[in-house]
């Protein structure tokens, strides 16, 4: 839920405890009133107490449960995301005439010549694949002839997904592998060898 539509949800719902509370304090005041009226001096102050109780209670009640949901959903709201704001920032763009965009674009300018898939394949390979495949391929590359075990350690991932991770990589021809007592050498393919 994004923070426009939860502040709106909040808001009414804070209304509708406002306006319960207020009506129940109207009610138990009109009722006193009545109650005063009818009886007259016939009762002291003590007797009016047991015919419900003092509005002034409602009005204090309504205000403690308002206060405190609000209050919990100030403290919350900062975990929910403005998706409507982000989203359209993002379909807008940065403004190209501000400086820091100048400069960012500059920076981008020369990452992207130094992405070139011709100048550095091996760094656009590791770019276009996804986090968990990327911490495996790395040290691959770093270290041809690492062990899965080596690349367990390294990446931070289960046996399990490891061996996943490099049966990926493999079909892909990223990467290949070759038995060595229990465990498998990994080496990466020929292609990125040469780069």
């Amino acid at each position: 839920m994004n923070r426009r539509r939860a502040d709106t949800v909040v808001g009414v719902f804070l209304g509708f405890v406002l306006s319960a509370g207020g009506a129940l304090g109207w009610r138990a005041y009109r009722r006193r009133r009545a109650f005063e009226q009818s009886m007259g001096s016939m009762m002291d102050s003590s007797m009016g107490t047991m015919h419900g109780p003092d509005p002034l209670w409602y009005a204090v009640g309504t205000l403690l449960v308002a206060g405190g949901i609000g209050g919990v959903y100030l403290a919350v709201r900062g975990e929910l995301t403005d998706s409507e704001a982000t989203d359209s920032a993002e379909r807008i763009g940065p403004d190209p005439t501000s400086t820091e965009t100048t400069a960012s674009m500059d920076g981008e300018d020369s990452r992207a010549k130094s992405l070139d898939p011709e100048s550095d394949p091996r760094a656009r390979v590791l770019d276009l694949l996804p986090d968990d495949e990327r911490r495996v391929l790395e040290p691959v590359l770093d270290s041809p002839g690492i062990t899965q075990i080596e690349l367990r350690d390294r990446s931070d991932f289960s046996k399990s997904k490891v061996s996943q991770t490099v049966s990926s990589l493999e079909k892909r021809g990223l990467l290949y592998r070759e038995r060595q007592g229990r465990t498998y050498r990994v080496y990466p393919s020929e292609d990125l060898q040469q780069q």
